[in-house]
């Protein structure tokens, strides 16, 4: 009825920060795994994380035109996520009829 297995997961976040571009990609791990697995997930544990792709992208930014000019950075990372993941197969499970 319960079952171990791994998973290899790819997950994509932005954010203005390295920190938030990271941040934004592990929390679409949860997601990604629930759409691939039809059973019912008990843990979901990460074990290796591996940088597929990291970019940024520097925008220059002026009020006006020439004024308070700024340079803005947006970090965008993709991942690949190796997961363990303890779920129920519920394939297994015998269910009675009253």
């Amino acid at each position: 009825m319960k079952e171990n297995f791994s998973d290899t997961v790819r997950v994509s976040g932005r954010g203005d920060t390295k920190a938030k571009a990271f941040a934004d990609a592990l929390n679409h791990v949860q997601g990604t795994v629930l759409k691939s697995s039809p059973h019912i997930l008990l843990r979901i544990e990460p074990q290796d994380v591996q940088v597929v792709q990291a970019r940024v992208q520097v925008k220059k930014e002026a009020f006006l035109f020439f004024f308070l000019r700024r340079e803005r950075r947006m970090f965008s990372v993709e991942l690949d996520v190796t997961v363990n993941v303890t779920a129920i197969n519920l394939d297994k499970v015998d269910f009675v009829a009253h």
